[in-house]
């Protein structure tokens, strides 16, 4: 099986780029289940990266019914070590423009019933996320979409909520009096899985509206967030066809190491279906 170190996670037309050529599909059952959809390997010069549809393609999944933790296990298992996230936000600040990018540092959970941990069923196990996305490769995804000339943001929080519906007017006020820079429904918990995972995660959000918050902005519509979807999708493409090239082959960040010191039970005491679906993470530290 081909294995490939950069994936990214987002809509299916990411990786429909002129210049790009798909080389692989591949297919896996994970012990979580199926992903979304099958994973696109795809070449851009020299480098090659996997492509993940988040909502499968046609866009079939709730944002709470995606399978992340199949998704996570299935990029893992080809070999990525960092995964950058393409997701839609509205903005909940007067500074972010529908159509700008914000490369967010902190999240804020609003999700109800989601899935969050590979750990349970027998296994206690805590990671740090005080920092939820990796500060090197956030760095370099803002560094890159500046660079191209983009409106881009740093340094914001993502509130994540359930959907699938809008907030209310009453929410993203409250969203924007703790402080969130934009609110979306699909960032965790996919950075949460990759910590445990111990995989790199920053996220390019692309804002498409003001929510509901703004006085005399018309109110998010479906329509509205659609047309504001394909205006920001070649802006994404032209920053995908950069970060592929300067994406470094391997890394030493943190987030490699993340579970280390996280696994609180006895190695002879977890179930041993419990063990072998997460060995691709943990064996490493069974041993």
């Amino acid at each position: 099986m081909r294995t490939v170190k950069l994936a990214f996670i987002g809509g299916t037309g990411l990786y429909q780029i002129d210049g790009m050529e798909i080389i692989d599909t591949i297919d896996l059952n994970t012990p979580f289940g199926k992903p979304s959809d099958s994973i696109k390997i795809a070449r851009y010069g020299g480098w090659e990266a996997a492509f993940l549809p988040r909502h499968g393609s046609g866009h079939r999944f709730l944002p709470s019914e995606i399978p992340v933790k199949s998704n996570i296990w299935a990029l893992k298992k080809i070999g990525v070590q960092r995964i950058i996230a393409v997701s839609t936000v509205g903005s909940l600040k007067e500074k972010i423009r529908p159509r700008d990018i914000v490369i967010p540092n902190q999240l804020i959970d609003r999700t109800k019933q989601r899935p969050n941990s590979f750990f349970g069923n027998g296994v206690v196990g805590h990671v740090a996320f005080a920092d939820p996305f990796c500060s090197e490769l956030a760095a370099l995804l803002y560094e890159t979409v500046k660079e191209l000339g983009y409106r881009v943001h740093k340094e914001e929080t993502y509130v994540c909520m359930e959907g699938p519906l809008f907030s209310t007017r009453a929410e993203s006020n409250l969203y924007r009096s703790w402080g969130g820079g934009v609110v979306g429904m699909t960032s965790l918990p996919e950075s949460k899985l990759a910590r445990e995972a111990e995989m790199c995660y920053a996220l390019m959000a692309m804002s498409t509206d003001y929510d509901c918050w703004k006085e005399g902005e018309e109110d998010v519509t479906i329509d509205l967030v659609v047309q504001n979807v394909r205006a920001n999708t070649s802006a994404a493409q032209a920053i995908i066809k950069k970060l592929i090239e300067r994406v470094p082959e391997n890394t030493s960040c943190a987030c490699q190491e993340a579970a280390k010191f996280a696994i609180l039970t006895d190695k002879n005491l977890i179930p041993r279906d419990v063990k072998k679906s997460l060995a691709l993470f943990y064996d490493k530290y069974w041993k």
